[in-house]
């Protein structure tokens, strides 16, 4: 075959070659660059975990992202409701739980509920009730809208799926709530320790940070793409 024939048979695949090289190593740049940009926030985070927590606005206004606040205040025990559902290994095997949310009331400003952690829904052993004063350190989670597949909320059993504070908070007969739920902080519980109830959330929520994986990925199929052509080539230009 003539040189000037081999030329032309390889002109077609050589660009189409190059153009899907340069969108598979423009895709695996852009998640480095999100992998950068995704530790910066996960660096910010764990900044504010060893940090002490910040007052919550009085005025109930939303704090920063990734910001840890105290809160002081009363809470309602009698008044409380459950959130979600969630199964967790417990000594005698997997046990159905959900989050027990209570209202705290503040002085010159509207109940805020708190999402105080995880309880059975079958309680064998009993909730810790703090009474008088008390201050609680956690992160603000904005209400939720209910999905198109979300849980019916059981707003005669207190039962809910969705966090709307307005929802719940009429449910439990409060005229005004804050705006959104503070979900309560509180370290992990102790080698061998008895489970203490409830259980809160031991971390800020983290975003999850798969981007090293993805780059390699279109990395690699950036590389298996030359490779595939090169051999076609070679086989190309000796028939």
């Amino acid at each position: 075959m003539g040189g000037g024939s081999v030329v032309r048979r390889l002109i077609g695949p050589s660009l189409m070659t190059a153009a899907m090289l340069l969108v598979l190593l423009g895709l695996g740049t852009w998640q480095v660059r999100r992998l950068a940009w995704k530790e910066a926030i996960l660096a910010q985070i764990a900044q504010a975990e060893a940090a002490p927590p910040v007052p919550l606005p009085p005025s109930d206004t939303e704090p920063p992202p990734f910001t840890k606040v105290a809160v002081t205040g009363t809470l309602t025990h009698d008044k409380s409701a459950l959130f979600g559902a969630d199964v967790r290994d417990m000594p005698a095997g997997p046990d159905l739980g959900a989050f027990l949310i209570e209202p705290l009331q503040r002085a010159g400003a509207p109940p805020l509920l708190i999402e105080r952690g995880w309880v059975p829904v079958k309680r064998t052993t009993p909730v810790a009730m703090p009474q008088g004063e008390v201050t609680i350190a956690g992160y603000v989670h904005q209400a939720d809208t209910p999905g198109l597949f979300a849980a019916h909320d059981d707003i005669v059993g207190r039962h809910f799926y969705t966090l709307d504070p307005a929802a719940i908070g009429a449910a439990l007969g409060l005229d005004r709530v804050a705006p959104f739920v503070l979900i309560a902080l509180g370290p992990p519980p102790a080698p061998g320790a008895p489970m203490a109830l409830p259980t809160p959330a031991e971390h800020l929520p983290r975003p999850p940070n798969n981007h090293l994986q993805y780059a390699i990925t279109w990395y690699g199929l950036a590389a298996a793409l030359v490779v595939i052509f090169a051999i076609w080539a070679r086989k190309a230009v000796r028939t």
